[in-house]
């Protein structure tokens, strides 16, 4: 989330008008994240989150949108898609599209303990579970395909060494990918800034808008590299078993998701290296925004690849 596109008082009250809640009391820009336009929106009706979407087109944003509706209408908490009074969900503001959203209560953890680990592996698994009967299909837009263009573009930036480590991991996933493992409507970027808290338990799952179809294990991955750290970037035992013997409980994980565990953890650290360095590199202009450090995914990719098979698991 950030704010490239003011939005101007009078645009968003003509904005509005197409919606029954009510007229606007606030509108606060949000700073975490670097994709789209973001805003907390009070109306006298309640509290919204207002984005415009910068880079994304409708067909994407479709999948996005139903998908969030699909799954908040199975109790997964999620921001669910505010109707227009023409039922439809996406408008149009500043000329870009945009969607209203529920605000949802909670906040995000700075440090997740063991049982917050495991709360996330069981909402993790509910959520594959209630995405599996979403008809709609987007194959991962920072999936393999992305990860080879975005290192081209970044190519001419980088030192020798950070170019050869790129260029050999793309070669290892690109002979690993055939794995046969279930896929489906994944996250596929669950850190802690996406998902709140309220009183120790999960209120809210947000920002679905690198969501598709992928291996499910993709989004269990993103979760350890980022909530089960231990200080040498290694994977902490307790939080990781944690996380995958929660969600194992409701979706079983068996021997191929263990033989892929090592790959798809040095894929998640690969696509985010990439993001962060495209972010730093090819940066876009914003009122309001946090670019972040892309080195602590490099160093994370390092060791993974140094662990080898040598992780954490169930047991």
């Amino acid at each position: 989330m950030a704010v490239f596109t003011p939005v101007r008082t009078a645009e968003l009250a003509a904005f509005l008008g197409r919606y029954a809640i009510g007229t606007p009391l606030a509108l606060e820009g949000i700073a975490t994240g670097i994709e789209n336009t973001n805003y907390f929106l009070t109306t006298t009706h309640g509290r919204y989150v207002l984005t415009l979407f910068e880079r994304l087109g409708r067909r994407e944003l479709a999948f996005y949108v139903g998908l969030m509706a699909h799954l908040s209408r199975r109790a997964i908490p999620c921001p669910a898609p505010v109707a227009r009074r023409d039922g439809g969900y996406l408008g149009t503001l500043h000329g870009k599209p945009a969607l209203i959203v529920s605000r949802l209560s909670g906040a995000a953890l700075e440090a997740p303990a063991v049982e917050h680990c495991a709360a996330l592996g069981s909402l993790l698994a509910d959520l594959h579970t209630a995405g599996s009967s979403y008809p709609a299909r987007l194959d991962n837009p920072r999936g393999p395909r992305w990860w080879r263009e975005a290192a081209a573009s970044v190519m001419p930036f980088l030192g020798a060494r950070q170019r050869a480590r790129i260029e050999s991991e793309l070669r290892f996933q690109s002979a690993s990918r055939a794995m046969a493992v279930a896929r489906g409507a994944i996250h596929a970027d669950l850190f802690r800034d996406n998902v709140l808290f309220d009183d120790g338990s999960i209120s809210g799952v947000i920002d679905f808008y690198f969501a598709g179809n992928d291996v499910l294990l993709f989004d269990l991955a993103v979760c350890a590299n980022d909530w089960c750290l231990a200080g040498d970037l290694g994977l902490d035992p307790a939080k990781t078993r944690a996380l995958l013997r929660a969600y194992d409980a409701k979706r079983p994980l068996g021997e191929p998701e263990h033989a892929a565990w090592p790959v798809l953890l040095r894929a998640a650290a690969l696509r985010f290296w990439l993001s962060r360095l495209c972010d730093l590199h090819l940066p876009r202009a914003a009122e309001l925004v946090r670019v972040k450090d892309p080195d602590h995914f490099g160093d994370l990719l390092r060791a993974r690849i140094a662990a080898g098979a040598d992780l954490p698991w169930l047991s």
